[in-house]
């Protein structure tokens, strides 16, 4: 059997923000939502497929994020 491909990961997307709303933590932009859950799971929870507005965050420039 063929695994489904996992969600993405909303943290890592351009898109995503965080809310003001205690009650609704996690929102974003292309679907125009705030949920308690991450708003790709509440997108395939709804459509009955994976998340289809997901764009990288462009990374900060800087050493690469080496941790120190």
């Amino acid at each position: 059997m063929a695994s489904a491909a996992p969600a993405p990961n909303c943290l890592a997307c351009s898109k995503y923000f965080v809310t003001y709303e205690p009650s609704h933590p996690h929102g974003c932009r292309a679907f125009s939502i705030r949920s308690r859950l991450l708003p790709s799971l509440v997108v395939e929870q709804s459509s009955g497929a994976p998340c289809q507005a997901f764009a990288p965050r462009p990374r900060p420039a800087g050493d690469g994020g080496a941790a120190r």
